[in-house]
């Protein structure tokens, strides 16, 4: 089939993108391992194209034979060729993303859906008059806030994404430049070094990564996207609101999970938080440091040709910069004396020299504030005096980026389970003489005892005492907070997150130890951090709101969120939920969970902020954030909406920076949208409800019934799927499961979601559905199926619902899949449990296209369509010789060389499906 290259065809530069990088990669490889080498993965890539675009079923026949003959040698380098251009592809279509929107930005095309000028205008439509009163309030009341957590299948080494981000940066030039023939040969020669610099980069990390490592690389994001793309989205806000004046409050935050997430991970501690608070704060300081010296070189402004303020003048005299060539530049001076003050910051903060030499003595920026001021002193003088001009750039970027990150960068939150502060509290009370037993009493008298020692400013815990190495850990997890508090202010801790809430008990539990640490004082009322309810389970949800409404009706506890601004904030877990319950019932327990939890908080008359645990993959709540949102129940977005960003999917939306600020861009768009516009239109058909608890029944017992209770199902995990060999992977800090052991229980949700996609079954974002569908029919044989259509045309949720699973089911590939089952030993077991799920899948997908009216998987979605029509060809042989390693790996677990490729494999296949985990 010849490739359309006609100028209609959109994708054509992308193709060539793809070409471009694919023959410089070939090219490495023929330089660095030969043309023997070479001309096999040639022959890979060729087979496994001719089969996947083709449907050639020789072919496949063929490539499972090449692949299957493969020396340990040749299978290293297959898999490190296949796993670079994983890699490659991303950086394309990444590329092609931005290519597309700047063309529909150059022709002048309407605002495109999830962008803020199509949700601006949008508003001003639908609410006429109202709407500039309406977003006002909305953005004077807002939060939007994606938060990074530590990802235990995190793939990417910190170096592979610095070599991505230089050719991705070679690309936009080839794009955006119409290049010399001297420079498309310099761009070409620079694409080549880095792609070679890629080969050439070592993949796997030696060690584990630790807690630190984490930090560092979670902060590249902040180097490479936040810190410059976030004041431009804020500007680009502002004008399109009429308020160029930067007055808008700081409604886009992103916060981290990173260094305070001690749920199941024991190498959180309290120096590690004290690190990485050192850490964030070193490089938010830095930042500013290096823009007050491009600032300072760009206002050489003269005495003699510019009025200025006397504000200004006056920071210029304060300033120690005495040097005679700039003593007519008043506000290189009064850039200079601020550059002094915060360099006198960092010391005073950090205990180290500045990276940068001040030109004098200065005394300390004590706070934020002090330094907006004086930024703020210059933009007001350049306004009055002829110069307005020159506040925008670089000085209005600076001034909204020390009101959005502050000497902190981004708040920590810090999570721990319930059961540990249970522990803890139980601990305290007993050893201070109060209850020798405090785990054994019922809810009540822990909810009356917990009561009391809030009401009580004795503290439980003795300095002149030795407390067990949880209890002591978590003590100083909560003191270093408060120092934290004091050093950095209060911005720098702001959530409290329970893990495993099931009670009122475990949110008071919680608030004793926060009295213990100073962040909780009761003679005051005051509480200095959000307490975070995490409800996980379906269980959980089903009882999340009546929690709740117990917690409200506890006047104590009302006169707490009292110093809150009566907020309160529930986070609510989609991959526990959908572990323990399934794709279906884990989305529809949560969306009945929001209706409850909105209907307690408006009858309470609390404020309520939901935080989304979402993950990457569709089987952990992942799939596009823009109509995730608007598919929230009505109520559920109140203007408010945080949710956490993991693991490759970080690198994936944040990595570039273009695409990171339409990412951001995407998150508030939705969340205004959700906030003012959905109005009593989101409220389904009753009959839908009816309908959809009807599937979720079914679809909960069929889910149940293979995972749980089929004997024999967890050997078979195990055997057929990488999560052995992930819980090797030095990936993360945090090991895969909580307990020692096998269960499926106690086994984390991200390695076992990402398990499932390494294989290419992507069971947990589908499993269920089908028979669910089937059981519905065949008691509703005449309008069953009109009606799931119904729900379908006329119900966002239903319908993102079945976007997700259309994704994940043709991202799935049962003929793969078969390959990795054969790793299973018993045979019967094996062809028993494979077997059903084949049948489940055809079932779920047979309901998906009667439903959506397709005629095949993605129908609906063709940019995704092709990028699995681009990509797979090149992941085909990647699966094929994970399977082939692992085989070997587990009869001779001792070869190093085979764990190596074995990881490298795990790493390329997370990199072509981009959101496995």
């Amino acid at each position: 089939m010849a490739e359309n290259n006609t100028p209609t065809d959109k994708d054509a530069p992308l193709r060539e993108d793809i070409r471009l990088l694919g023959r410089l990669l070939g090219d490495t490889v023929r330089d660095q391992l030969g043309e023997a080498s070479f001309a096999l993965i040639e022959r890979i890539r060729q087979t496994s194209v001719r089969f996947r675009r083709y449907e050639d079923l020789e072919a496949r026949r063929e490539l499972e034979g090449i692949l299957d003959a493969l020396a340990r040698e040749q299978t290293i380098q297959v898999v490190r060729a296949f796993s670079y251009f994983s890699h490659l592809a991303n950086i394309a279509e990444d590329q092609h993303h931005i290519r597309r929107s700047r063309a529909h930005l150059l022709a002048g095309s309407a605002p495109r859906e999830g962008s803020l000028a199509h949700a601006l205008d949008k508003t001003s439509r639908v609410l006429g008059e109202a709407a500039t009163e309406a977003l006002t309030r909305f953005f004077n009341q807002a939060l939007v806030c994606p938060v990074l957590t530590a990802h235990p299948t995190e793939v990417q080494r910190k170096s592979i994404l610095n070599c991505q981000t230089v050719i991705a940066r070679l690309l936009d030039e080839r794009d955006r430049m119409r290049l010399t023939p001297e420079e498309a040969a310099a761009n070409d020669a620079a694409l080549r070094r880095a792609v070679l610099t890629l080969w050439q980069t070592r993949m796997l990390r030696p060690v584990r990564l630790s807690v630190i490592d984490e930090v560092n690389n979670g902060l590249s994001y902040f180097e490479t996207t936040f810190l410059r793309e976030l004041p431009r989205l804020y500007a680009n806000v502002e004008d399109r609101l009429g308020t160029s004046s930067g007055e808008l409050p700081a409604f886009l935050q992103v916060g981290s999970w990173i260094g305070g997430d001690r749920d199941g991970n024991p190498f959180v501690t309290a120096e590690v938080l004290e690190r990485a608070l050192a850490l964030q704060a070193a490089a938010v300081l830095g930042f500013y440091l290096e823009e007050l010296h491009a600032l300072g070189s760009q206002l050489s402004l003269a005495a003699g040709l510019v009025e200025v303020s006397d504000a200004l003048q006056a920071l210029a005299d304060r300033s120690a910069d005495h040097s005679p060539h700039r003593r007519d530049e008043p506000y290189r001076r009064a850039i200079a004396g601020m550059h002094a003050r915060l360099a006198a910051t960092w010391s005073a903060w950090l205990g180290s020299s500045p990276p940068s030499r001040p030109v004098g003595p200065a005394a300390p920026y004590l706070r934020p504030a002090e330094l907006a001021e004086d930024l703020n002193t210059i933009d007001r003088s350049l306004v009055a005096n002829g110069s307005a001009a020159l506040a925008g750039g670089r000085l209005r970027h600076l001034r909204c980026a020390v009101k959005v990150f502050g000497f902190h960068l981004a708040p920590i939150d810090l999570r721990q389970n319930a059961d540990v502060h249970e522990r803890v509290v139980a601990e305290l009370l007993a050893t201070a003489g109060g209850v020798a037993n405090y785990r054994a009493l019922d809810e009540a008298a822990r909810v009356a005892l917990l009561l009391r020692e809030l009401a009580s400013p004795r503290p439980l815990a003795s300095p002149h005492l030795r407390y067990s190495d949880e209890t002591e850990s978590e003590l100083a997890i909560f003191r270093a907070a408060r120092a934290a508090h004091l050093r950095f202010g209060p911005a720098v801790i702001q959530n409290c997150i329970i893990s495993k809430t099931d009670a009122v008990s475990d949110v008071l539990e919680l608030a004793v130890l926060l009295k213990e640490a100073g962040l909780l004082r009761p003679h005051e009322n005051a509480l200095d951090v959000n307490i975070v309810p995490l409800f996980e389970t379906i269980e959980d949800l089903r009882n999340a709101p009546g929690v709740m409404d117990r917690l409200f009706t506890l006047e104590p506890y009302r006169a707490l969120l009292a110093s809150r601004g009566f907020l309160q904030e529930v986070m609510l877990g989609y991959s526990d939920s959908n572990k323990d319950g399934g794709f279906l019932t884990s989305g529809w327990e949560l969306y009945k969970a929001e209706i409850g939890l909105a209907e307690v908080f408006a009858r309470h008359r609390v404020r309520m902020r939901l935080f989304h645990g979402r993950g990457g993959s569709v089987g952990r709540g992942g799939g596009p954030s823009y109509q995730a949102i608007l598919a929230q129940p009505g109520g559920a977005v109140q203007g408010q909406i945080r949710l956490t960003e993991q693991g490759e999917v970080i690198a994936a939306k944040y990595g570039n920076p273009e695409v990171g600020r339409r990412n951001l861009e995407v998150l508030v768009a939705a969340t205004l949208e959700a906030s003012l516009l959905s109005g009593e239109a989101l409220a389904p058909d009753p009959a839908f409800l009816d309908t959809m608890q009807t599937l979720s029944d079914s679809a909960f017992s069929a889910y149940r019934g293979l995972v749980y209770q089929t004997p024999g199902f967890e050997d078979y995990f195990w055997q057929s799927t990488v999560i052995s060999e992930i819980a090797e992977l030095n990936i993360g800090s945090r090991p895969a499961s909580r307990k020692k052991g096998r269960r499926i229980e106690d086994l984390r949700a991200i390695p076992w979601v990402f398990s499932w996609s390494q294989c290419r079954l992507m069971l947990p974002g589908w499993y269920g559905f089908g028979s669910a569908v089937k059981a519905w029919l065949a008691t509703h044989p005449q309008e069953g199926l009109a009606h799931l259509q119904r729900m379908y045309r006329e119900w966002s949720f239903f319908a993102t619902l079945l976007s997700n699973m259309d994704m994940v089911l043709a991202k799935t590939d049962l003929a793969i899949a078969a390959r990795y089952a054969e790793l299973v030993h018993d045979s019967t077991l094996r062809e028993t449990i494979f077997q059903r799920i084949c049948r489940e899948w055809q079932d779920t997908v047979d309901a998906l296209l009667a439903i959506t009216g397709q005629q095949e998987l993605l129908d609906g979605n063709p940019l995704l369509k092709r990028s699995i029509r681009n990509r797979f060809p090149y992941l085909d042989p990647l699966n094929h010789v994970q399977v082939e390693l692992l085989r070997r790996h587990r009869e001779h677990p001792g070869d190093d060389q085979l764990r190596g490729g074995l990881h490298i494999s795990i790493n390329g296949i997370a990199a072509g499906l981009r959101n496995s985990g």
